[in-house]
């Protein structure tokens, strides 16, 4: 144990770190729609290694079931008080790389997809608030905080502190982290009356009342004992009224209790030197191997074998919240003027999906739309690219731009949230900085950055040093897991 987790136990009269048990809607890699499954996934393996027991808690979704059915310990079961009926609670156990995963099992909610969208959505995790507090004094394991993540989390302080009273649910510290403010979980008061009996005098905009909705993550940002979201940039943004989402009120009046935490990301899962999806093996001393997953993501897109043409890239959701907006405004002025090559997987927006289709035809042989996503071309993806582009509109974190310092492709981003904290720009004159960025929400912005980028490509030196200290850059989530150690040992 670091020292300074040491003198903090001494100063609070404790001798050792608290346990913690991590609440999510989902968790890698046994459900994953975004980057917050990555954090609660790899999370609890960095604080292990601070001597910290953190444990997940997460829905039984049927994509686990398929998978991992016949590795599931089945604990106990109960009725539970939801929706003016008893209705069932399954409580299973999973020990996965090291992580012991609780699963709260019930086919009505979490039988089908992860998200059900709508009212359903709403039904499926006001159920996993209340299975999750009437879960916890039957637990096997007694945790001091629960690390609450996103709104699907967001009414349970609220309903510890108002409907357990001298249970150990109230005298339990909450953090609340907020991944992404834009999605809130609102629906209507009567709704949210109806399903967990919430009284109404907490219907008010002091409590859980936004715009004339009732608020999931409100009542998380009011309730919890601390606020925390995945970059000190995006702690601030979301104190003003352009990406606060409404919320910027509670935010700014708990200001001195919200911090922000960069993310990191597993480094034995990504690790150019390691990966057994990728081609070939290579280190930032020893990039050979580097050029053999150009030649293989060339190959396996039906791009043009030119080693020497800059292949840009992008794994992505297509929205505008990632700056596909500026993307589809530029590209094909791009691709006229030099033998770039582009490459695209994901999906999103029927209209930018179509934009995508169209350029592969206008640029076939230079430019690949792999509408959907694969794991495996991913990896290979951010071996074989030399640019990684991300101009978001706004970032919370980001976990991509890390990825692809890892794998060394050059990261090219706007200068928000995450994307600002983790990727230092490029400095002709010092030669510092490991990437490309540009601070407006601006297509020719954008253009102009990717010309620099390309110009850059051309110089031998330059190139190598912009690999080699993108891939230094530590990346590894131990740093942010010292950090929420600190924050956990600060709300004791």
């Amino acid at each position: 144990m670091k020292k300074e987790f040491r003198d903090l136990l001494k100063e609070k009269g404790r001798q050792e770190l608290p346990s913690v048990l991590l609440v999510a809607a989902e968790c890698a890699p046994l459900a994953k729609a975004g980057g917050l499954a990555d954090v609660v996934g790899t999370l609890p393996k960095a604080l292990a290694k601070l001597g910290i027991d953190a444990r997940v808690m997460m829905p039984y979704h049927h994509s686990i079931k398929a998978r991992y059915h016949d590795r599931v310990q089945h604990m106990l079961s109960f009725a539970s008080h939801y929706d003016w009926r008893e209705v069932y609670v399954g409580l299973e156990k999973l020990e996965l790389d090291g992580v012991t995963i609780y699963l709260i099992d019930n086919e009505e909610y979490f039988g089908d997809v992860m998200y059900r969208g709508g009212r359903a959505e709403i039904e499926q995790y006001a159920y996993f608030t209340r299975a999750v507090l009437d879960t916890l004094p039957v637990l096997d394991f007694h945790p001091e905080i629960l690390h609450l993540n996103d709104w699907q989390t967001g009414l349970i302080p609220l309903l510890a502190r108002t409907q357990y009273p001298g249970g150990m649910q109230e005298r339990l510290k909450f953090l609340m982290t907020i991944h992404n403010i834009a999605y809130q979980g609102k629906w209507s008061f009567d709704l949210f009356q109806q399903l967990l009996g919430i009284d109404r005098r907490f219907y008010t905009p002091e409590f859980l009342e936004l715009n004339g909705c009732a608020d999931f993550l409100k009542a998380g940002c009011v309730f919890a004992d601390r606020l925390n979201t995945v970059s000190p940039s995006y702690a601030e943004e979301i104190k003003m009224p352009y990406y606060a989402e409404g919320l910027e009120g509670i935010l700014n009046a708990r200001a001195a209790e919200l911090t922000g935490i960069v993310n990191g990301i597993d480094t034995e899962v990504f690790n150019p030197n390691g990966d057994a999806l990728i081609p070939a093996k290579y280190s930032k001393g020893r990039l050979k191997g580097k050029a053999v997953c150009k030649q293989a993501l060339q190959e396996r897109l039906g791009l043009e074998q030119k080693p020497d043409a800059p292949l840009f890239a992008m794994v992505t959701r297509m929205t505008e919240q990632k700056g596909f907006d500026l993307v589809a405004a530029v590209l094909d002025e791009l691709m006229a003027e030099s033998d770039m090559q582009f490459v695209l997987l994901g999906s999103g927006d029927a209209r930018f999906e179509n934009f995508m289709r169209g350029a592969e035809e206008r640029w076939r042989g230079r430019l690949c739309s792999y509408i959907g996503y694969n794991e495996e071309l991913a990896h290979l993806v951010y071996a074989g690219s030399d640019f990684y582009v991300m101009p978001s509109r706004f970032e919370p974190c980001g976990i991509s731009q890390m990825i692809a310092m890892r794998y060394g492709s050059i990261p090219i981003v706007r200068e928000t949230g995450g994307l600002r904290d983790t990727v230092q720009p490029y400095n002709q004159f010092t030669g510092e900085g490991w990437g490309f960025s540009f601070a407006n929400y601006d297509a020719r912005e954008l253009r102009d950055k990717i010309r620099e980028a390309r110009a850059c490509y051309y110089n031998d030196e330059i190139m190598k040093g912009l690999i080699t200290r993108a891939m230094s850059e530590d990346v590894a989530f131990d740093r942010s897991a010292e950090e929420y150690a600190r924050l956990y040992l600060w709300m004791l």
